[in-house]
């Protein structure tokens, strides 16, 4: 188990203007821990056909895209890049067992990210205060690389009902990311949990 990087910010409680508002119509804001995170790179000399493979039962995503499970979730990063994000203690193994290292680059960043997730029908407006990306059109199974606040994130679109976004950064960001997520949604109230 990993000392969480939000571990002096991130506070239980109801915060910013919540009040007369059901509680239920907040937003919910988390920090997700103990989760395991591989970044894998195909080499450029590699030859390996990408549709034959399958981690923990998943495809490796397209562009722009997010292949999930109960468990696990694949981030198209970028061409031939691919975060894995999971709650399966054995995702090492699985991936071991699915790619060869002459053909990719396997590097653990469990312990290098931070992972907030935001939850409730204002999260768009809340990505807007800081984001120049326009995801008014970004779906459940999307993702994007950007920034917030200056701050280089990776948005993974959980879900559309509710609306459910996952953000990472740099576990060294993780403060400044949060404070800023935080700041803009005290305007709508939210639940941190």
């Amino acid at each position: 188990m990993r000392t969480s990087s939000l571990i002096n910010v991130h506070h239980k409680g109801i915060f910013g203007n919540f009040e007369g508002k059901d509680k239920n119509s907040l937003l919910k804001i988390k920090e997700l821990k103990n989760l395991k995170v591989y970044q894998i790179v195909k080499y450029k000399k590699s030859k390996i056909d990408l549709s034959n493979i399958s981690i923990d039962t998943l495809k490796l995503p397209e562009i722009l895209k997010v292949s999930f499970n109960q468990t696990t979730r694949i981030i198209w990063m970028g061409p031939n890049n691919w975060i894995l994000v999971s709650e399966n203690k054995e995702l090492e193994q699985n991936i071991n067992n699915s790619i060869s290292k002459e053909d990719f680059a396997i590097t653990d960043l469990s312990h290098s990210r931070t992972i907030i997730e935001i939850e409730g029908d204002l999260v768009t407006e809340v990505i807007k205060k800081g984001c120049p990306l326009n995801i008014e059109n970004l779906k459940a199974g999307n993702c994007s690389n950007s920034v917030f606040h200056a701050i280089t994130i990776t948005l993974d679109f959980v879900s559309d009902d509710p609306k459910k976004i996952r953000i990472f950064a740099l576990r060294s960001f993780g403060e400044s990311l949060y404070h800023s997520i935080t700041d803009a949604s005290l305007e709508f109230g939210f639940q941190s949990i």
